[in-house]
């Protein structure tokens, strides 16, 4: 990986790219550190170092830490990824919406547009439903109309210009814009994590073969990311040969790849929003019997501390890994497309069942990698649950979030340098 970022730096279409995304990247973290005028910082921060809301600490460090600081960037680009995973789930549910992401690039456009409206939308209710939350921790110092409108107006702007600036980096960067923000902020949060592990040795908390031990099964947990990242299970594709005008072209064979962890991270949101919201919705009212119940109840599924609560989020891992495959590959559809370029599958015949086996091999894939999301969602819980190191944000779902955000990158950098016919890459 350095030699081929040493490589990229000789290029200077390249270095322009790579230094114009850290650019960017070191405006989102300053921003990162400008707080929402009329908050207490300090009552918020010592509220949340206390909270068990899995979520809100998902959120947070997906944001850098934006959400315990209370800056500007607190939402992050949490509203556009809501807002493109509900699109991307209406798309199959819409006929018109399915047209337009058959239409090409014009209808792609449209899509974005779609969900850009959309995030605007889910950001204004966020951002509300944030300032609910906070002043529930005691962390709004003014409940005036105005200032209430001013954190409302600063959150939704600012994740607004999240939205344009991970667009920007798109289109002129490197890589993924928002999936590079997302990124940096998991990458800003491990010194916190470090100097929190650090305090609890200092104050005997544990002791060094614990960290040792730690350190190790996170090691394990990055090794096993980055295996299973990199496996898929591909259904080779025969072409037959065709004669086009004066040109005759033989047939060639090819092959459908189907990656293990394509839908873990998502599987984990979702997950994760039906466990966590229902408690969520219980801090709006937390003096009534049936918050209590839900927050603090012996045999309440959604309470962190129970046994239940590991089992019933694991199935839920599983299924949302299995549902959001079968939504987003579409088997008819990739059946039909193998048919009209004068494809098949060896073996098996053409229409109905192609559609079969790619939904049989797809549901084997989607089981397996949602069995691997499940056991790095669960192990964090577990941790937190059994052993000493409470409030560690550094978990199972941002190893995912970032070996897939590096080797997405990576494998970008390196084509273009393919692109540009760079000898010292391709030697």
């Amino acid at each position: 990986m350095l030699s081929t970022l040493k490589n990229a730096f000789k290029v200077p279409d390249l270095k322009k790219r790579i230094l114009f995304t850290l650019f960017l990247i070191a405006v989102y973290r300053l921003g990162s550190h400008i707080p929402v005028p009329g908050i207490n910082r300090e009552i918020l921060q010592s509220s949340l170092n206390t909270s068990d809301n899995v979520l809100l600490g998902f959120y947070d460090l997906i944001s850098g830490g934006a959400i315990r600081n209370f800056s500007i960037f607190a939402m992050g680009v949490v509203p556009y990824i809501n807002a493109s995973i509900i699109i991307q789930l209406l798309t199959v549910a819409i006929p018109y919406l399915e047209q337009l992401s058959k239409e090409g690039e014009e209808g792609r456009k449209k899509i974005q547009k779609y969900t850009r409206n959309a995030a605007l939308v889910l950001g204004i209710i966020q951002a509300y439903t944030t300032y609910i939350l906070i002043s529930n921790y005691g962390g709004i110092a003014d409940h005036s109309t105005v200032n209430v409108f001013l954190i409302i107006l600063t959150l939704t702007t600012s994740s607004t210009f999240l939205m344009w600036l991970g667009d920007v980096i798109t289109v002129k960067g490197l890589g993924n814009g928002v999936s590079l923000l997302i990124f940096i902020n998991i990458i800003s949060s491990l010194p916190q994590t470090a100097q929190s592990i650090y305090l609890l040795k200092v104050a005997g908390t544990i002791d060094l073969v614990q960290v040792i031990v730690f350190i190790l099964v996170l090691l394990i947990m990055i090794i096993a990311v980055i295996t299973m990242s990199m496996a898929e299970r591909r259904i080779t594709v025969q072409y037959a040969g065709k004669t086009v005008g004066n040109k005759n072209f033989k047939g060639q064979s090819s092959h459908i790849p189907f990656n293990m962890t394509s839908t873990a991270v998502i599987a984990i949101i979702f997950a994760m929003s039906v466990m966590s919201f229902p408690k969520t919705i219980a801090q709006f009212w937390p003096n009534a019997w049936l918050s209590r119940l839900i927050i603090n109840g012996t045999w309440s599924p959604f309470n962190e501390k129970n046994f239940i609560y590991p089992i019933v989020y694991a199935l839920l891992v599983v299924f949302f890994s299995w549902f959001y495959a079968e939504v987003t590959f579409k088997p008819e559809e990739m059946a039909e497309n193998i048919y009209k370029s004068s494809g098949f599958i060896p073996g098996i015949r053409p229409g109905k069942p192609t559609a079969k086996f790619i939904s049989k091999i797809l549901t084997r894939v989607a089981i397996i990698g949602g069995i691997f999301a499940t056991i790095v969602a669960i192990t964090p819980v577990l941790v937190q649950n059994h052993t000493k190191f409470t409030n560690i944000s550094f978990g199972g779902t941002s190893i995912l979030i970032m070996v897939n955000v590096a080797m997405e990158t990576l494998r970008t950098l390196e084509s273009q340098l393919v692109m540009r016919h760079y000898h010292g890459f391709l030697k």
